[in-house]
């Protein structure tokens, strides 16, 4: 980039006008490239499809971006806060239980060499399933999934991080317990449903990307009545997850800024299902209506196949085709009684 911030095209070296989609003299595509890991995207783009950063129009030694902390946006030079978009995410919220009462018989750097490796291990869950960490709130974290990497499994994502800092947090506090320490506990709540996402400015040319709306006061209430070492969810969450991990019902519970009892459940563990086909299975596959043709090539298909002949087609080196041509046979997976996926 020039010093006057004009782009220069990759493939002719014509300087554009900041912003710039395309070179004004070949018409080639300028591409964003992303400050903090220095992938490219294409025009237009507002979030790097490489770790989901925020794109400024391009890089600027005035733009810190690549220094900027974990769940703090850099906001570009002559740019204004976001007016929000809404999207559908899954709210995390984890707390160290009795860490008030840990720092007051502490020395503060006592207590921090004790609360900041259990925050790490929260984040370092959350990073790992591709959740964003909004903010940390001391003695715990804020995280949501979903935003702003969009993905169809969020709420799963969300429970698999709360497993794992569960697990890792149960891990760590042996290891203090052990040293004579005081044990290490904490409380996760879990709530998904419709937020506006926005981006706020905190100054010093950094924004952070914060959801508002009433689905994240819902999680940090789920979190407030979890019980010690759990993880505690909603409704809405349980009819997107549930197979896929084990439930315990807590019943209906009066949770603080909220008129009616609202069902919580416990997550416990893992459940049977790993896939959505397999949930679409424990529904019932929707029935095949007009399809008789196909389904007597699924027949015959069956039927070939139950014989010991058996016709693969696949790219060499592809894993599911060098496994079938290592068979002599194989049973097609299919439900030939008028029912498919």
């Amino acid at each position: 980039m020039a010093g006057d911030m004009r782009m220069r095209c990759s493939k002719c070296g014509a300087e554009n006008r900041e912003g710039a989609k395309f070179c004004k003299d070949c018409a080639t595509p300028i591409l964003a490239k992303c400050t903090h890991c220095g992938a490219t995207s294409q025009p237009g783009s507002k979030f790097c499809d490489e770790c989901a950063a925020p794109l400024t129009a391009t890089p600027s030694a005035s733009n810190p971006a690549a220094s900027a902390p974990i769940g703090v946006f850099t906001e570009p030079a002559g740019a204004s806060p976001s007016d929000g978009e809404r999207k559908t995410v899954t709210a995390l919220f984890a707390d160290i239980k009795g860490s008030t009462e840990l720092e007051q018989d502490l020395d503060p750097e006592e207590a921090r060499a004790i609360i900041d490796p259990a925050l790490k291990l929260m984040i370092d869950a959350v990073q790992r399933y591709d959740g964003y960490v909004v903010q940390s709130t001391g003695d715990g974290i804020f995280a949501i999934f979903g935003a702003p990497l969009a993905h169809e499994d969020h709420p799963q994502r969300a429970l698999h991080a709360a497993l794992r800092m569960q697990k890792d947090l149960r891990r760590y506090s042996a290891s203090i317990v052990a040293d004579g320490g005081m044990p290490i506990e904490a409380r996760i709540g879990v709530n998904t449903g419709e937020v506006v996402v926005r981006s706020i400015s905190t100054g010093g040319g950094h924004i952070e990307y914060t959801p508002i709306g009433h689905t994240t006061n819902l999680a940090s209430r789920m979190q407030a009545v979890a019980p010690t070492g759990s993880i505690a969810i909603s409704e809405q969450t349980r009819k997107l997850c549930e197979g896929y991990f084990t439930l315990n019902p807590l019943g209906p519970t009066k949770v603080r800024g909220v008129s009616e009892p609202v069902d919580v459940y416990e997550v416990t563990g893992l459940g049977p299902l790993r896939t959505r086909l397999q949930r679409a299975a424990s529904r019932g596959y929707t029935k095949f209506v007009g399809r008789q043709r196909e389904m007597e090539t699924l027949r015959h298909a069956a039927a070939q196949a139950n014989a010991g002949h058996v016709g693969a087609v696949g790219e060499p080196g592809d894993e599911l085709f060098e496994t079938l041509k290592s068979r002599r046979t194989m049973t097609v997976g299919m439900v030939l009684d008028g029912a498919g996926p």
